[in-house]
């Protein structure tokens, strides 16, 4: 799978233009549609032609804005495009007006040269870590059909792993970039939340939102973010005997499923040969913010905010689990929701002291293999079951209003499991940095497998 630098360099040695990835871009949407037709919620090809053909006309002139200039990119379906319907996912806003302008995060991509090839599938208003969708479809899992992508980010991770697109557009409010990311071996990054503005983006829960890209390297993701954040970060890689990681056991790894502990292990092993210092610590803060749940609460609360007065008008279109989990926000009391918000304020405290002992923590991105599909779309029980153990561990990120990579540590011939490398909030330059040396480490004594290659429409 190619990186944005080897496409950008391929573009810049006239061996592929933004017209021709766009071609073989929309070959393979079109090819895939055929067995999986749940990718997308649309796709504006008039639209993708002229940001093409706009970019090649610029680049014949030494005109190239940024290094995902005439790329393409898919666009989660909770970002306001200009003239285009944000439906996020649902039947409620499928016929609500067409966006007046773009969405920030939009804006600065679209003045970046980037070509939106279409808007990804989700998880109803971005509230499950499944991906499962009753309204569109739900996408399969491109390395095996059976299981879930995971969410809510689900369609922008196939996206990218089936070589629709270069990179993916997203949000994660509790692992919705990191969980489909990791259950399709891809890498992404969630910043620390108030780095990229919001602004037209429809909301889960303000408080944990953030916006980010789902990519195939560390380097990718850095580019991506440059781009959404207006800021330039110093992430150049760090010696790996020089680094401290902190892991905690007993909250984040204990609890991991075999094959997700086994790969877990063995990227340990390899830090720990690499020279890195691996520190065991112990989280005691985080048994309250389990026992209290103040991130579920918090996220319901905000939700039902934004969605009471649709549910007044429409509850009849939703999604009944996504309805069953606004409901929860109804019941909150204004005295309950302050409480909520109090244990969080300790917690992101807390967290600062015990992870200032380290350069990072490393953690299992989730703590199950992908789920399969069946028993989830017929099973209400199974489902809720599943989706709170995918939001798990990686809602602890959220929480504590930190910032975090996934990247794949799996081996050949075995299900996708993600190496989390996290850190405190405005952390994001040391985290990406550790990133890039500990994806180099575990992709030369991995051997992860690639996906599928942009620029061809063949399968690698």
């Amino acid at each position: 799978m190619p990186t944005l630098r080897e496409l950008q360099q391929r573009m810049r040695e006239r061996e592929i233009s933004a017209g021709s990835l766009l071609d073989d871009s929309l070959h393979s949407i079109q090819r895939d549609a055929q067995e999986d037709g749940a990718i997308y919620v649309s796709v504006d090809q008039p639209a993708a032609r002229q940001a093409a053909d706009t970019c090649d006309a610029l680049r014949i002139r030494d005109y190239v804005p940024s290094a995902l200039a005439g790329l393409p990119v898919s666009v989660k379906d909770l970002f306001d495009v200009k003239g285009q319907v944000t439906s996020a996912g649902s039947r409620v806003l499928r016929d609500a007006p067409s966006a007046s302008r773009d969405s920030v995060a939009i804006s600065r991509l679209r003045d970046a040269g980037a070509v939106f090839v279409g808007r990804t599938n989700m998880s109803e208003f971005a509230y499950s870590g499944l991906g499962v969708n009753p309204h569109y479809g739900t996408p399969h899992n491109p390395h095996d059909r059976t299981r879930v992508v995971g969410g809510s980010s689900s369609g922008a991770a196939v996206s990218v792993a089936r070589g629709h697109a270069a990179w993916g557009l997203g949000t994660d409010t509790g692992g919705s970039l990191r969980i489909p990311a990791a259950f399709c071996g891809l890498t992404a990054f969630k910043p620390t939340a108030r780095r990229v503005p919001l602004d037209g983006v429809i909301p889960l829960a303000a408080a944990f939102d953030s916006v980010g890209a789902i990519a195939a390297s560390v380097d990718c993701c850095v580019i991506a973010d440059g781009i959404l954040s207006a800021q330039q970060l110093n992430s150049a890689p760090r010696a790996l005997g020089k680094l401290r990681l902190g892991v905690d056991y007993r909250h984040v790894v204990d609890e991991s499923d075999d094959d997700v502990r086994r790969a877990f292990d063995r990227a340990i092993g390899l830090l720990r040969e690499a020279g890195v210092t691996i520190v065991p610590f112990d989280f005691p803060e985080l048994d309250e913010a389990l026992a209290h749940a103040p991130q579920p609460g918090i996220t319901a609360a905000q939700a039902w905010s934004w969605h009471r007065r649709h549910v007044e008008e429409s509850a009849h279109l939703y999604d009944p689990r996504v309805l069953t989990r606004l409901e929860k926000g109804r019941s909150i009391l204004a005295a309950d929701y302050i409480d909520l918000i109090g244990v969080r304020e300790r917690f992101v405290a807390a967290a600062r002291r015990r992870l200032s002992a380290f350069d990072a923590w490393l953690m299992p991105t989730v703590a199950c293999v992908p789920p399969l599909m069946a028993p989830l779309e017929s099973d209400d029980e199974a489902f809720f079951a599943a989706n709170a153990a995918v939001l798990r561990n990686p809602s602890i990120v959220n929480l504590m209003d930190g910032c975090a990579l996934t990247t794949p540590c799996h081996s050949k011939g075995e299900l996708p499991v993600g190496l989390s490398i996290v850190g405190s909030s405005l952390a994001d330059a040391k985290v990406l940095s550790i990133g890039r040396s500990v994806e180099a480490l575990l992709r030369e004594n991995g051997g992860v497998p690639q996906g599928f290659l942009i620029g061809s429409s063949k399968n690698l």
